[in-house]
């Protein structure tokens, strides 16, 4: 019984701050600017059917995307094992589900197998990253946290699958020795893995019982700290992938917005006699300066990003040696949202710290660099935007401070006046034809 209650009290503090941390996301992404992507509900739906759990993008680099849908389906597939621990564990039963008969057999012999997969997965992942050294991981913002952190998620799993197959082989050996609590009148599961593992166990039914529980209680307690572990990662794309993916862009993805107060006011300018919409108010701000100008749906992308570079080794500003990554713009958007979240809940929702995501953690320099060819967007896996962040910070620099290269300048200028971007007025644009006749 005692064992039974402080397991449920595990489980209950566990979810607890787990529950706890995602109204706190939840409530940093809704600091962000109203976006109605209600539209499309089927092409949504199958977007995020073909993207998250088909993982239709990453198959452009093979060898990741194999050993990704290993670890994918290993975490899916593996975790309804948890169903019946965590039944055991409230009850004080012991593989309660048996009664399943060959499908249980089935389950148990199928997860032994994936654990197994994921094992190999874990260490080919950890050699890419360590021993290869693959250049998008080593990049200048890939600074000691978010190194760690993937290692950190790699050995943890790597702990946890080993637990399950020790535990499965001591389950199997206390069987096997008809062992109380254990053995049901005949043995139930199937250990394809975990059987090789026996003859490196004690014969003792007393050390197997300990090992066993010690396995057990180790695997039920680092699932609960890695639930609690992933919304402070870049795993957090585990769970953020299938509504980042339903609510992406389907519009051509490198097609800009308007806003629709700009868009009303050159109506006017266009024709005097419009009469302006009722309810426009100006707009708080154009463009974005801080992540509260942004979206949600950009908000949301900076929680979903998975850090693997692909956007940043895609993109030519960063390949021909400019300062931009647009791994690191979300990385940035990411922790400077953080950062306010957390002077939310110390100082309250007015407290300002005088510092913004552009300046403090973006700089111009990088905004300048971005070729707006959309390339990080292709390449990314969960449909993340970060040129939509990088043209709104622009649009703030350009319509609210006036900032803008000299090149930009100069075109602007032009345009205003000539209604063109060439030095030439409108009346002379077709001299050129003269010399063809």
């Amino acid at each position: 019984m005692i064992a039974n209650i402080l397991f449920v009290l595990l489980l209950i503090a566990g979810v607890g701050l787990f529950t706890k941390k995602i109204r706190s996301v939840i409530r940093n992404i809704k600091l962000g600017q109203d976006l109605n992507l209600s539209d499309r509900p089927m092409e949504r739906l199958q977007t995020m059917i073909r993207v998250a759990l088909g993982q239709s993008k990453m198959g452009s680099r093979p060898v990741a995307a194999f050993f990704h849908v290993i670890l994918y389906v290993g975490f899916i597939i593996i975790n309804i094992e948890v169903i019946e621990i965590i039944i055991d564990g409230v009850f004080g039963t012991h593989r309660v589900l048996s009664f399943l008969g060959g499908f249980y057999n089935f389950l148990i012999g199928s997860f032994e197998y994936l654990a197994f997969l994921v094992l190999i997965a874990c260490f080919v992942f950890l050699s890419r990253r360590n021993i290869l050294k693959l250049k998008r991981f080593h990049m200048k913002e890939m600074t000691k946290w978010p190194k760690s952190d993937a290692n950190i998620i790699l050995i943890t799993e790597i702990f946890l699958m080993s637990a399950f197959l020790i535990m499965n082989a001591c389950d199997f050996q206390l069987q096997t020795l008809q062992a109380e609590h254990y053995f049901k009148g005949e043995i139930v599961g199937a250990f394809p893995i975990s059987s090789a593992l026996i003859s490196f166990l004690p014969s003792e039914v007393s050390t197997l019982e300990f090992i066993e529980r010690f396995c057990w209680w180790f695997h039920i307690i680092g699932i609960l700290a890695f639930l609690n572990y992933v919304p402070y990662s870049k795993h957090f794309h585990i769970m953020l992938a299938f509504p980042n993916t339903y609510y992406s862009k389907l519009t051509p993805k490198g097609q800009f917005t308007n806003m629709e107060s700009v868009t009303n006011e050159v109506k006017l300018m266009l024709d005097p006699s419009a009469t302006p919409p009722p309810t426009d108010a100006p707009p708080a701000r154009f463009g974005a300066k801080d992540v509260q100008d942004l979206t949600w749906k950009q908000l949301m992308d900076s929680y979903s990003c998975t850090e693997c570079g692909r956007c940043t080794s895609a993109c030519p500003a960063n390949i021909t040696g400019k300062l931009l990554s647009p791994r690191k713009i979300m990385m940035d958007t990411r922790d400077r949202l953080e950062e306010v979240g957390k002077n939310i809940d110390q100082h309250g929702a007015d407290f300002n710290d005088s510092k913004s995501l552009l300046g403090n953690y973006i700089t111009e320099e990088e905004l300048w660099a971005c070729t707006s060819c959309n390339a990080c967007t292709e390449a990314c896996p969960v449909n993340i935007d970060p040129l939509s962040i990088i043209i709104d910070m622009r649009r703030y620099l350009v319509m609210e401070q006036s900032t803008a290269p000299a090149e930009l300048q100069g075109m602007f200028a032009k345009i205003e006046n000539n209604g063109a971007p060439w030095q030439f007025p409108a009346s002379d644009r077709m001299n050129w034809t003269k010399d063809e006749n």
